[in-house]
């Protein structure tokens, strides 16, 4: 067998594998689609739920879901700009940022219900926040860290040396360098990141359920921090797991492809500023 006819058959199977995932997953949203997208209509995106009776609606919990996931970023995404700038411009090699980037890959790989349980124990108890939507976004916060610091820094790190020392050489501060020629550089990377955590963000339940509670507030759309958290995610648990409401089946298909629809669209919106960077970087 000679070498284009081994180079033909790789690529076909490549192309097998490739399309079987992609089936996988057509098949997969499709079913969800298919039985809750009939259930969505403005009552149920924008109605409030209810306990007991049928034909509520999930109007809270998906204000909850993007409410929490604007606060928790907001705390992120500061920070892990920092961290990562530090790691990937500042910071010398030695045993202490060795140790830093161990701590922030083994926090990344601590499971979604540990974090839940540290965040019951310090937000919700120690530092008396009840279950509320302050402190179910701070325990979001130490889900969101790990990543987003380490796509910031491997962004920085992609960046050309010579971007760096063609702004030196002009003149610029190194502060000014990192803010006007590789951070624009690097912000593709970094948005990338920020929606893999976002989408990350909007799906979880384990975290939320221990310090956000299963309530939401008897004020629709309430942006006090202290109430009650429950979002789309964990309406659809309880909802299989203890709800009463006899139509739950079919609120939870709806909850599904809501949350499928809303996630997707939250990533195309992101995707936005992405090909406006890389535009922008093309043509610089």
């Amino acid at each position: 067998m000679n070498a284009k006819v081994e180079n033909q058959i790789a690529k076909a199977g490549l192309w097998l594998v490739g399309c079987f995932i992609l089936g996988l997953l057509a098949a997969f949203l499709g079913y969800i689609l298919y039985k809750g997208l009939p259930v969505l209509n403005f009552h149920f995106i924008f109605g409030k739920s209810s306990d007991i009776m049928a034909g509520g609606g999930v109007g809270s919990q998906l204000f909850n879901s993007f409410y929490m996931l604007f606060l928790s970023m907001a705390v992120s995404i500061p920070l892990a700009l920092g961290a990562g700038i530090y790691l990937a411009e500042y910071a010398r090699e030695n045993r202490l940022t060795k140790c830093i980037r161990l701590s922030v890959e083994s926090l990344a790989t601590v499971p979604s219900i540990v974090l839940g349980l540290f965040g019951m124990i310090i937000f919700v108890n120690q530092m008396h926040l009840g279950f509320s939507i302050l402190g179910g976004s701070l325990t979001l916060v130490l889900l969101n860290l790990p990543m987003l610091v380490r796509v910031t820094e491997e962004s920085i790190r992609t960046v050309p040396h010579d971007y760096e020392e063609a702004s030196l050489a002009l003149g610029a501060t190194k502060l000014q360098t990192i803010f006007k020629v590789i951070l624009p550089s690097a912000m593709p990377g970094i948005i990338t990141g920020i929606t893999l955590t976002a989408g990350r963000a909007l799906g979880e339940t384990a975290i939320l359920i221990f310090t956000a509670g299963t309530t939401v507030s008897r004020f629709m759309y309430d942006t006090d921090v202290m109430a009650g958290g429950e979002t789309l995610a964990v309406h659809l648990w309880y909802l299989l797991s203890a709800g009463l409401v006899p139509d739950r089946d079919t609120i939870a298909n709806g909850i599904g492809a809501l949350l499928i629809l809303t996630i997707l669209v939250f990533n195309f919106l992101l995707v936005l500023p992405l090909k406006y960077f890389q535009r922008h970087s093309v043509g610089r």
